[in-house]
């Protein structure tokens, strides 16, 4: 409805005045009913370059719209607003539209099929996937849904952190384990890990097991001394963990690439050749500096230091300069705040290379810490990982749905308080329960009616007038532009509170009337309306990868 009336004001200015054809026309959604179902304010933003009183062109741009059936009446506000009222027949179109599209309602063309790739969960294979992986595999995971349902051609990676110091204290760690040394004696290194896990990693090794991750096969020897085969088989050992965590938390990859590999394959090398060979580097200090200052950074940045490993934000900008000579036209990177200091610095690094790498790319969607509660009080460790909550503690004690659901459901950039006693409760204070029992309820009434479902996209819906059933109709209609908006701002939390919002007015209307009354035509109406809701509902959960079941 907001294109099509965006069309008709469209015609409108080029009644009024032709030169201004290419006017920016915005419509939104009055805060009051009284003030219509949309407004614009076009009339003031073509008031300067008409030179003319905007009430009077107001007035003009109304009287040259195009009839309507969707249009029961316009008023002019203020000093220009232009205020919408839509008629039944408008507010009606949008049940036809959802029992036409079903599963596709929301979904558009916007990305045009353009490639696109985020990057999300980006762990270190250390150990178990903490609670603030579990934030980013939630929020990647449904940007990816939302950046797939707008139209853009997806790719999902996964990027292990698998060289450097913290593979160092992996191995020795489970080094020592399979010589029976635990973190409880003297010997053991202050930056050893100290979680069950690492003795479960070693138990494993010593009895020759054989692990599968992704494209490792891999099998333990069963010699301690062998420092390098134990470095492998921890590894691998520790992927599969992680693969496991996050395929039970509905999360899966297309890629996943190995920061070991972009040394092995020398694109470290090459890129490093690429920015001395731009002047953007020098040394000083027994370092190799990037000029990032050239760049917007606030100060420069060392590369590396005399025989030592280049710093971490050197294979960072290898790799994303392999990820442009592939082609994405976007590479959004889903990581923890703690990853905040490196935004600048890479994209100076790939602004020093000078290949057409536009600047502020690659973007970043950065997520705050998460502080898991229960009974009032702060949870903080977990006995298999030894110092954190785990994803798959979570998903343990709540379920997937509403561990997905509460790490998904704040803005990333925002702290995150996870009340573990609201996700389980079965009550309308957990808002996961609460948009679940609307989807049930929907499914209920249908179960009991008895009907063929597919009947009702031919329902009259003129009885349709009641508040609660426009207020709902109004909900329904905001959902496209909401996705829209959603992967636009790149802020799943959108349909969160979108859902939230649904289901809210879908119990109040449970509430206020009955569906199965006897008057057909009626009865019809309502039911067509409830269920172009369910569709609704699903097609949000779906996005957020959250379940919509059809009894509680």
């Amino acid at each position: 409805m907001k294109a099509y009336l965006t069309e008709l004001l469209a015609q409108a200015v080029n009644a009024v005045a032709p030169e201004q054809g290419a006017a920016d026309i915005v419509l939104e959604r009055p805060k009051s009913a009284d003030h219509g179902d949309f407004a614009t304010s076009l009339a003031l933003a073509l008031a300067r370059p008409l030179k003319q009183n905007p009430r009077a062109i107001a007035e003009n741009l109304v009287k040259n719209l195009p009839a309507s059936p969707y249009i029961a009446k316009t008023e002019i506000a203020g000093a220009g607003f232009i205020n919408f009222f839509l008629s039944p027949a408008a507010k009606h179109a949008v049940v036809k539209d959802i029992l036409a599209r079903r599963q596709a309602f929301g979904r558009s063309d916007f990305g045009q099929g353009r490639k696109l790739q985020v990057e999300f969960v980006s762990a270190n294979p250390t150990g178990p996937l903490h609670v603030g992986h579990g934030r980013g595999a939630a929020v990647g995971d449904c940007l990816c849904r939302l950046l797939e349902a707008t139209g853009w051609a997806v790719t999902r990676e996964f990027y292990y952190n698998d060289a450097g110091q913290q593979i160092d204290n992996l191995t020795l760690s489970v080094q020592l384990r399979c010589k029976g040394v635990t973190p409880e004696d003297a010997a053991w290194p202050e930056d050893g890990y100290r979680g069950d896990y690492i003795a479960d990693v070693a138990r494993a090794y010593m009895a020759r097991e054989a692990v599968d991750a992704e494209d490792q096969h891999i099998t333990g020897k069963g010699d301690a001394e062998d420092a390098e085969a134990i470095r492998h088989f921890a590894v691998a050992y520790l992927r599969r963990e992680q693969d496991l965590d996050l395929r039970a938390f509905d999360v899966n990859f297309d890629v996943y690439s190995l920061e070991s590999a972009l040394y092995t394959e020398g694109k470290v090398e090459a890129t490093v050749r690429e920015l001395v060979a731009s002047g953007h580097t020098y040394e000083q200090d027994g370092a190799l500096w990037l000029r990032t200052t050239a760049f917007g950074d606030d100060k420069d940045r060392v590369m590396k230091k005399r025989e030592g490993a280049y710093t971490y934000f050197v294979p960072d900008v290898a790799y994303h300069v392999d990820k442009w000579q592939r082609g994405y036209t976007r590479v959004i990177n889903e990581q923890g705040a703690d990853h905040h200091s490196t935004i600048t610095r890479v994209r100076a690094g790939l602004q020093a290379l000078d290949i057409g790498i536009p600047q502020g790319w690659p973007e970043y969607v950065l997520h705050q810490m998460v502080t898991v509660m229960r009974g009032g009080e702060e949870v903080k460790i977990s006995k298999r990982a030894g110092s954190y909550v785990t994803l798959r503690d979570l998903i343990e004690e709540v379920g997937r749905d509403a561990t997905r659901y509460f790490l998904a459901a704040r803005r990333a950039d925002s702290q995150l308080i996870f009340d573990i006693d609201l996700a389980r409760a079965q009550s309308n204070d957990n808002p996961v329960y609460y948009i679940q029992y609307a989807h049930a309820r929907i499914c209920s009434v249908l179960a009991q009616w008895g009907g063929d479902a597919d009947t009702l996209a031919n329902a009259d819906l003129s009885p349709l007038a009641e508040s609660h059933e426009l207020a709902l109709l109004q909900r329904l209609a905001e959902f496209p532009q909401t996705v829209k908006n959603a992967a636009l701002e790149l802020a799943p939390h959108g349909i969160a509170h979108y859902l939230k919002d649904l289901a809210g007015d879908l119990h109040s209307y449970y509430n206020a009337q009955q569906f199965l009354v006897e008057d057909e035509v009626i009865r019809n109406a309502r039911l067509a309306l409830i269920h172009a809701t369910r569709f609704v509902l699903k097609n949000g959960l779906q996005l957020l990868g959250v379940s919509a079941p059809e009894k509680m």
